[in-house]
């Protein structure tokens, strides 16, 4: 049962939806980091519900640091973060009908019937919480580094916002945003398209862009540690991730090696290149350029049609519409997370390549 991420920087999540609280313990991160208790907030504030395209559930996310921060700084021992569950409706949920493409089934399989499924227990989106409560404090990290990420909303069905093209410049647009688009006007073409599938009884899937700016050539590892590999691994973690592509992924299948290619070049003493189709990594190992990458976010399994599934406390074949207050798209909310968990997967990668000391230091 493993819920703990890293190798140098540790990350462990905790709690269950409708349990007492959810929460993270970060072990491993240097001792002096400022930790920013406003940014704490405001990345909970962008991951909380907010308005006619999310669940009504919304909780006030009133966090407590419990160890590993004194004056205002890490002091280098675990950060405990416990964030507590305070509006939930468990009569809501029917245990042993299993909801189509929650986890329901396969957590009775695997735990025996023991596991907390109020509200998809463990395996709720709930506990992504505490992956931003930490991940705020890793972001701070890794501004004194010169290191930003955003990650904005790329596409839900046919509506679509503008890919990166001018990175910092935007991803420090993306951080004053609650809805996170690089085009303001795809903002209403994107709340259209949900609330569409939202009036549907349905719900609308979706793909998110990331970029992680100012992060060192020569962090990485070939074949099985890769930089792809280790934040794939992260990515996949957030139940809603179905697919992460690197670069122009999937688009290289149309391309000539010739087109493929990103030249290399000097620009004021350092290496660049003319274009990052590879999203920054090659070999597994970051070039200097920017980290690109596309995720691809499902649409939320909860949904109010009447679906097929089965009662596997029975053993029959059943019908289900589920009751509750669910999401009709996570896209939104889910791009703070995945600048959360990225956050504190560079921190990781970072310490394995230059040592814990790293955020204190600097990379030489």
């Amino acid at each position: 049962m493993k819920n703990t991420f890293g190798t140098s920087v540790c990350t462990t999540v905790f709690g269950e939806s409708h349990g007492p609280a959810v929460g993270v313990i970060i072990d491993g991160l240097a001792p002096g980091i400022d930790v920013d208790t406003e940014l704490i907030s405001s990345q909970l504030k962008k991951r909380r519900p907010s308005g006619k395209t999310d669940t009504p559930r919304v909780e006030n996310d009133n966090y407590q640091i419990l160890s590993g921060v004194f004056n205002g700084k890490t002091t280098g021992t675990p950060i405990a973060i416990v964030i507590p569950n305070e509006n939930t409706k468990s009569k809501d949920y029917n245990y042993g009908v299993a909801r189509p493409a929650h986890a329901d089934y396969t957590a009775y399989m695997k735990y025996h019937g023991y596991e907390d499924y109020r509200g998809g227990g463990h395996f709720s989106g709930r506990v992504t919480a505490g992956l931003v409560a930490g991940g705020a404090i890793a972001i701070s990290a890794l501004k004194g580094l010169g290191i930003s990420i955003g990650t904005h909303i790329l596409s839900c069905k046919d509506a679509t916002d503008t890919p990166f093209n001018e990175v910092e410049k935007e991803i420090s647009l993306l951080q004053g945003k609650q809805f996170p688009v690089i085009n303001d006007s795809s903002e209403e073409k994107i709340t259209n398209a949900i609330l569409k599938a939202r009036e549907a009884n349905d719900s609308i899937g979706g793909k998110i862009e990331t970029a992680i700016v100012g992060m060192p050539a020569g962090v990485g590892e070939p074949w099985f540690d890769s930089v792809e590999s280790i934040l794939s691994h992260a990515l996949f973690s957030i139940g809603g991730i179905k697919g992460v592509e690197f670069g122009i992924g999937s688009e290289f299948s149309n391309c000539l090696g010739s087109q493929a290619n990103d030249k290399f070049r000097y620009e004021n003493g350092q290496v660049v290149t003319e274009t990052n189709n590879n999203g920054g990594i090659n070999g597994g190992i970051t070039n200097g350029m920017p980290i690109i990458f596309k995720c691809t976010v499902k649409p939320t399994p909860s949904i109010s049609l009447e679906q097929d599934t089965v009662n596997f406390l029975t053993k029959e074949n059943t019908k289900i519409e589920i009751k509750g207050r669910h999401d009709p798209a996570i896209i939104r909310r889910i791009c703070v997370v995945v600048d959360s968990i990225c956050a504190l997967t560079v921190c990781d990668l970072l310490a394995q390549r230059y040592g814990t000391d790293v955020f204190l230091k600097g990379i030489k």
